[in-house]
């Protein structure tokens, strides 16, 4: 008889022995089924030395349900997952879950009933059966997701599958995805890109560990240049992840990636359905997915051969995960490119200041493209000073910005306008008594949202209907909005010119791939005159066409005490300035600030890039933040304020005495209340060299505190709210 050790899927669980049934064999990695208790649960068997447990005679042991017929999760893969629990203080099932992603993949080759419009309107046709047919709109899938997708119950959809409106179909879920052809269109690349790119295909030939920072300014042809790395990996038979930050770029990505190698490639994000999720899956552990496009999630996929690993836009923000396993993907990425010995490779055109510092320090070799592709030319870019060009009273947009949107639909080209604020307006208030409407459940207002007529928290996502009267007055017709969103920016746009074509681009309009392609077509086709946007148009999208970029608000993102709001409205406003004259005809920027001789506009007026990224390197390295020192959230939250308060000053009362570490705090987090739990912060700011982790994991360790409270630690964080 032997045992093995055993991480199940359940975070509360630590790792346990079981019993290998007779004639059975499960080598560390292999995915099996352990009963626990009544249930049944999936694990993965994992070295003895790795994880400790308490030691149980072998007569007490309870033998493995099943192995699955399955490649067992690579040895490297094993390893990563070790670090990021370690590093990011998360629990190691938490981890292995993200790497177990699909659960249908687990079992054998079958096919699913899935569920399509026919077209057909039946003959009771009720407000919701209409409401889920025009959001079908062509769909297929379960039944489950086909109601999520329309916003009704599952026996909405049951009763148009009887009806005949809706038919079911029969998908296999392993069909072969088309193989990638690495010659099928060769692009021709400038001398400086073919360098680039000879560098990116010598580090694929030689199969070891060689990280890249790809610095190259928009419209350079970075993806052109990263593409014949990956072409190379195709030509040798392994496997290439790109990683992308958001799920509405993966669409315009598929596209050019078939214009270069003949197909799409496999595709990974949230928007997939299940029977899509277990499919890709079940490819890309066997090896038959060579490229995988997905969001950060994708990076502990169980590649059965990885080659390559790029991370595109590698400054995004939101590769930083704040939910569940706070684990920053382009970091992780690495170290898995590390573990696997491959190449990995950070394209940006404004990289972070972390990345330009491992890059500065020899540890990333940095390869630039310092001009654009082609006869394109950057943008330039001038300030508009709001105290000297103010908008008229109840507008937002200054008089030069209206006159060049003017000129630019008089000249039949396409302009953006730029505002990191989703919804109509960010605040609504009563007049009479001035009342403001905030959420019931987390410390933040209530934001209208006119096209869909609700008010809306955009954190724990509670919505609500406009009253017609003051909840606190009873006075009516006395709401008013304060502040501008992208909607109201457009409501200006068409009242200043009522015959131009616009567009929202959010994520609440651009929600899935599939509406990112229509967008794209729309715009590439000349049907969109000017689009309003928040940071979602800021990266990946080239439109030749689109020649004017006006940034509303460039002071939004520097209120606030987040350590990295300087060089994030730099990147945003560099990326979204990016956007113009990528084509032949040249582009103009314009920014409306309060505030024209901020650090931040200057650099981009002047186009001194390197400056204003000295001056902000210089400022963390004097003040020892990251990545000159380490930060560490500790965030307690509860339904009970008292149990969070007192399970705060409990950690703050009981922290260690370290030479180069300081702890600050607790304080309620500037998010006092998030979904319905109170919210209290202490801030870890640590030396470099210090072992943070191992400080503040036996420090936690030896506490005790309320079941209903909850301690999360986010190493390195960026959010801190």
């Amino acid at each position: 008889m032997s045992r093995v050790r055993v991480i199940l899927l359940n975070a509360a669980l630590g790792p346990l022995d079981y019993r290998l049934p007779h004639g059975a064999a499960a080598e560390p990695g292999s995915i099996v089924l352990a009963p626990l208790g009544p249930r049944q649960m999936t694990g993965v068997v994992w070295e003895p030395d790795r994880v400790q447990t308490e030691e149980v005679g072998d007569n007490r042991l309870r033998p493995l349900l099943q192995v699955y017929d399955l490649p067992p999760l690579s040895e490297p893969l094993r390893r990563l997952i070790d670090w990021t629990s370690n590093y990011y203080l998360a629990p190691l099932a938490s981890v292995l879950r993200m790497s177990l992603a699909s659960s249908s993949a687990l079992d054998g080759a079958r096919t699913v009933t899935e569920y399509r419009p026919t077209g057909h309107v039946p003959d009771r046709l009720t407000p919701q059966r209409k409401q889920a047919l025009d959001r079908i709109d062509g769909r297929q899938g379960l039944v489950r997701e086909l109601a999520l997708a329309a916003d009704v119950s599952d026996g909405v959809i049951r009763g148009l599958v009887k009806s005949g409106a809706i038919e079911a179909v029969e998908v296999s879920v392993d069909d072969p995805f088309p193989r990638p052809n690495p010659d099928h269109h060769r692009p021709e690349l400038e001398d400086a890109q073919r360098q680039a790119a000879r560098e990116f295909v010598l580090a694929v030939q030689n199969a070891e560990f060689a990280p890249f920072l790809l610095d190259g300014v928009t419209g350079s042809g970075k993806t052109e240049v990263y593409f014949e790395a990956v072409a190379e990996a195709l030509r040798m038979g392994s496997q290439t992840l790109v990683l992308l930050p958001e799920i509405a770029l993966t669409e315009p990505f598929l596209k050019r990636f078939a214009a270069r190698f003949g197909c799409e490639p496999v595709a990974w994000h949230s928007g997939l359905r299940q029977s899509q999720r277990r499919r890709a899956w079940r490819a890309i552990a066997t090896g038959d997915a060579k490229v995988v496009v997905g969001a950060r999630s994708s990076l502990f996929l169980p590649y059965r051969q990885l080659g390559l690993i790029v991370v595109d836009e590698a400054h995004e923000t939101s590769f930083k995960q704040e939910d569940g396993v706070q684990y920053h993907a382009r970091d992780v990425a690495v170290m898995r490119a590390k573990l696997e010995q491959v190449p990995v490779i950070l394209a940006s055109a404004t990289p972070a200041i972390e990345t330009r510092h491992m890059a500065e320090i020899g540890v990333y070799k940095e390869v630039k493209l310092p001009d654009r592709f082609g006869v394109a030319e950057m943008p330039d870019i001038e300030a508009i000073d709001l105290i000297h060009d103010p908008p008229p009273r109840g507008r937002w947009l200054a008089p030069t910005l209206v006159r060049e949107l003017q000129e630019n639909l008089e000249r039949r080209e396409q302009s953006l306008l730029f505002l990191n604020r989703r919804g109509y307006a960010p605040l609504t208030l009563c007049r009479h008594c001035g009342h403001r409407f905030q959420c019931p459940n987390c410390t933040a207002w209530m934001v209208e949202h006119r096209l869909v007529s609700r008010l809306a928290c955009h954190h724990c996502g509670q919505m609500m209907p406009p009253p017609h009267a003051c909840p606190e007055c009873k006075e009516e017709d006395s709401l008013v909005p304060v502040g501008p969103g992208v909607e109201r920016i457009a409501d200006e746009v068409k009242a200043l010119f009522p015959d131009a074509r616009t567009a929202i681009v959010t994520s609440d309009t651009i929600w899935s791939p599939a509406k990112a392609a229509e967008f794209v077509a729309r715009m590439e086709a000349g049907a969109i005159d000017i689009v309003v946007g928040t940071q979602l148009v800021t990266k990946g999208y080239h439109f030749p066409n689109l020649t004017l970029v006006g940034v509303v608000d460039a002071d939004l993102g520097l209120s606030g005490g987040d350590l990295r709001a300087a060089e994030r409205s730099f990147q945003q406003i560099s990326q979204v300035s990016g956007r113009a004259g990528r084509g032949d005809k040249p582009g103009r920027v314009f920014v409306q600030t309060h505030e024209p001789g901020a650090p931040v506009i200057s650099a981009l007026v002047s186009g001194d890039a390197e400056g204003f990224y000295d001056a902000e390197t210089e400022a963390r390295r004097e003040a020892a933040m990251p990545p000159f020192g380490r930060l560490a959230g500790i965030i307690v939250s509860s339904e009970n304020l008292g149990e969070a308060t007192e399970t705060a000053r409990l950690i703050a009362r009981t922290a260690p005495t370290v030479e180069n570490m300081a702890v600050f705090g607790p304080a309620p987090a500037p998010l006092a209340m998030l979904r319905g739990r109170h919210r209290q912060r202490l801030l870890v700011h640590a030396a470099r060299s210090l072992p943070v982790q191992d400080i503040i994991r036996d420090w936690l360790g030896k506490l005790d505190w309320p079941r209903g409270v909850r301690v999360a630690v986010d190493v390195d964080p960026y959010s801190f709210l």
